[in-house]
């Protein structure tokens, strides 16, 4: 028990490490930086869903769940970007509008993450020493950083603070907490799901990579150093893989 909760804790709070780093930015990005940021991200999103999502679901459940949680988790997107409104926020009494295209990302990261928690807490759950429960939360919580910036980054572009950016950010994270601890508890029942949550959040992360961070780092000129960026997300998060 104690070791699902640190383990789940720490994974989901890697997301508010990697939002801490707004609050040493100096004003904002550049255009080149942030398509360079967003394409990194996009990488490490891609190789994620591709290299590890994807497989775990593939060797826990098979082609058949890895089909339906990939259809789900885009279907799931895609209501979303059709039903959330353009929305204006009190904020220090002005009304900032807040760009439907960043609670799309708050919202997609948000819901991966549930089940990214359920594969930690059924993989402490499974294992007798809890080295693969440690293992998964490791790898959970070193794509879940840059997860938390580029969320902070996007709430800092629609002119909320760096506080309160980096507050909701690491709040998308921490819900891994509880979906960790319900899937420790619940193994007997979760477990045949694990697969198609890992493919419904692949789903998702692959839809927020051609949908939104591909064509959002592509807009301003900087193509070929977002291009590299990508490769270099890519071949990061392939190393991380292939260490843990």
């Amino acid at each position: 028990m104690d070791n699902v909760f640190v383990g789940s804790t720490l994974s989901a709070m890697s997301t508010g490490l990697g939002a801490l780093l707004v609050l040493f930015l100096q004003g904002s990005l550049t255009h080149k930086w942030r398509d360079m940021l967003l394409a990194f991200t996009a990488g490490i999103m891609m190789a994620a869903a591709m290299l590890s999502l994807i497989p775990e679901a593939l060797n826990s459940g098979g082609l058949f769940p890895v089909a339906a949680g990939l259809f789900i988790g885009v279907v799931t997107l895609t209501s979303m970007e059709k039903a959330i409104p353009h929305m204006d926020l009190d904020h220090n009494q002005r009304n900032i509008e807040i760009d439907p295209k960043a609670m799309l990302v708050v919202a997609a990261i948000t819901l991966h993450n549930i089940p990214e928690g359920l594969s930690v807490g059924v993989s402490y759950a499974l294992g007798e020493t809890g080295d693969t429960g440690n293992l998964i939360a490791f790898a959970i919580g070193l794509q879940n950083a840059p997860e938390g910036f580029l969320v902070a980054l996007f709430l800092m572009n629609q002119n909320i603070n760096k506080w309160k950016a980096f507050i909701i950010a690491t709040l998308t994270g921490a819900i891994e907490i509880v979906s960790g601890l319900l899937g420790y508890y619940l193994t007997s029942y979760v477990e045949f799901l694990v697969p198609y949550g890992l493919a419904f959040a692949a789903g998702a992360m692959l839809f927020i990579i051609y949908k939104e961070l591909i064509p959002e780092s592509h807009g301003d000129g900087y193509e070929r150093p977002s291009t590299y960026s990508f490769i270099i997300g890519i071949l990061f998060m392939v190393a991380l893989i292939e260490l843990v």
